[in-house]
């Protein structure tokens, strides 16, 4: 769980603004290597509270996509949290090819900014905003404002809606595959040398971007 940071570099897309899927996948292929050979997903959290749920379901949604081809860590059944998050970064870091991690976690910020998704460079801070110490994680972040924080931060928490967590998840996994198949898409249009290729929303055949 982050606290909100004020950081004029990152990009952020609320989940629930007209195109948010294909503008979230935008995002995402500006700043994921896709091409890189070790790629990672930790999705932070416990299903132990509704608030901090959104990195366990958001790994959940991506391990049950069969096209999406990257190690998932961190999900419902086997969440990501303060208690493995340690050796879980130890044990990335000792892959024989350094792995280019995505990390992915709730956070508390404004009432007006609740609902936005949250992207930019540099690692993520879990804990922060519950007052864990605890080591910082990421290539890249994906952080999802789930509730207002400034107070009592673990009751709000628990009394933030399934529905908020659950929906935003749902977009960012779903952005995430649609990023590594517009990625594909266009690795084959460069590949055959086609100049037919244009980036739109026809090409990919997706039918909902929303």
């Amino acid at each position: 769980m982050q606290k909100i940071i004020n950081d004029s570099l990152r990009s952020s897309v609320h989940h629930e603004q007209t195109g948010a899927l294909w503008r979230l996948s935008d995002i995402f292929l500006e700043q994921i290597p896709f091409d890189h050979e070790n790629i990672i997903f930790c999705c932070i959290g416990t299903d132990r509270s509704t608030g901090d749920a959104l990195g366990p379901l958001t790994g959940s949604f991506l391990s049950s996509f069969h096209s999406f081809p990257f190690e998932v860590i961190g999900t419902l059944e086997n969440p990501l949290h303060a208690i493995n998050l340690a050796s879980t970064i130890e044990e990335i870091q000792q892959k024989p090819t350094t792995p280019f991690v995505v990390a992915i976690d709730a956070c508390l910020g404004n009432e007006r900014n609740v609902g936005e998704i949250i992207v930019h460079e540099g690692p993520l801070f879990p804990g922060k905003a519950v007052k864990k110490e605890l080591p910082p994680i990421g290539d890249i972040s994906v952080k999802g404002i789930v509730n207002v924080g400034g107070f009592m931060e673990m009751l709000v928490l628990q009394n933030t809606r399934l529905n908020v967590t659950y929906s935003m998840g749902n977009k960012i996994a779903r952005a995430l595959l649609l990023a590594w198949q517009r990625h594909l898409l266009k690795k084959k249009y460069d590949g055959n040398n086609d100049t037919n290729y244009n980036n739109t929303r026809q090409q990919i055949g997706y039918s909902n971007f929303s």
